[in-house]
């Protein structure tokens, strides 16, 4: 899910960058700051996405650098505990896919794919259902549901997102559509 949030903060803008202006610079500096860090609550940050206040900086005693207090809008990612998303599979592995959603990805493991028994093909780089026939390669888009979740750490890679497949509705979309059109016959 992706949210809009509003938030307060000093910026330190460098005499050298005196002479730009300052809505480009603190945005700069903001998004430098920021973009790709990870807070619990609000998830991970992806850009400013407006300047709505800034007040005149103080300048510190032996630094020459002005202070600011600077309110702006970021854009967040955040990710929900049973949130279900769409996203393309980014790598496979022999004990599962991973899913890039969004900013972050997510691993939904073997036994997370279908009801049915998967195998590795190093050949291929694919995962394949034995009963079914089923193919799961990269850049497969699907449809998963998050089922585990742990925001830790500063940036996405350490963060990490479980997703499974096996509930209905959920997979590849070749496989939601097959199905849909199995149910109507």
């Amino acid at each position: 899910m992706y949210v809009i949030v509003t938030i307060k903060d000093t910026v330190r803008i460098p005499p050298d960058k005196f002479d730009e202006p300052i809505e480009k610079v603190a945005a700069e500096i903001l998004n430098d700051t920021y973009v790709g860090k990870i807070d619990k609550k609000l998830g991970i940050m992806i850009i400013v996405t407006e300047l709505l206040d800034i007040e005149i900086g103080k300048v510190v005693i032996g630094d020459g650098a002005a202070y600011s207090h600077i309110t702006f809008n970021a854009l967040f990612f955040k990710p929900n505990l049973h949130e279900i998303i769409e996203g393309e599979v980014i790598e496979i592995i022999e004990f599962g896919a991973f899913i890039r959603i969004g900013p972050m990805d997510g691993l939904v493991h073997v036994s997370q794919i279908t009801d049915d028994f998967i195998t590795y093909d190093m050949k291929q780089g694919a995962l394949i259902a034995k009963e079914s026939s089923k193919i799961l390669d990269e850049q497969n888009i699907v449809r998963a549901r998050i089922v585990a979740l742990s925001l830790k750490g500063q940036t996405s890679k350490e963060s990490k997102i479980g997703l499974t497949m096996r509930q209905p509705g959920l997979g590849r979309l070749e496989w939601i559509e097959e199905e849909k059109e199995r149910k109507k016959k």
